[in-house]
């Protein structure tokens, strides 16, 4: 079975607003509360420059806070917020209240069914299985 990439949007001069070492929020009911980024997939850059994530960019994480079965596993998000921040294409500067993921499987698709507060519409045009659980999008 081929992975599922991103959607064909490319990807967008976004302020990165999350490096590698950042403990963030996890914006659903997976069972993880708290994850800390390892890598960003897909990440191409300087020798040992950390790498940087924006809203929309898939990261490698290690679940330091949450329910027995998650905590100490090695998991995939999106962000979704971040606090930095950034410009969209209408010209319009957005920033959120913190930083927070929902946490997928390797082709992109949320394994939780309810994501809480605001969700980014980068994020959702990016991988659109996350606009399924989305309860409010900006």
């Amino acid at each position: 079975m081929a992975k599922r990439k991103a959607a064909g949007f490319p990807r967008y001069g976004a302020s990165a607003g999350i490096q590698a070492g950042s403990r963030v929020r996890v914006a659903d009911n997976s069972g993880a509360r708290i994850i800390e980024v390892l890598t960003v997939a897909g990440y191409r850059g300087r020798l040992n420059r950390y790498p940087k994530a924006a809203v929309g960019d898939m990261v490698i994480a290690s679940v330091k806070k949450g329910n027995p079965k998650m905590r100490r596993t090695i998991v995939r998000a999106i962000v979704v917020r971040q606090k930095r921040p950034y410009r969209r294409e209408s010209g319009e500067m957005i920033s959120f209240e913190d930083n927070a993921v929902v946490v997928v499987n390797p082709q992109g698709d949320p394994r939780s069914n309810e994501a809480k507060g605001p969700i980014a519409k980068e994020a959702i045009n990016r991988w659109p299985r996350i606009g399924t659980i989305a309860s409010k999008v900006v």
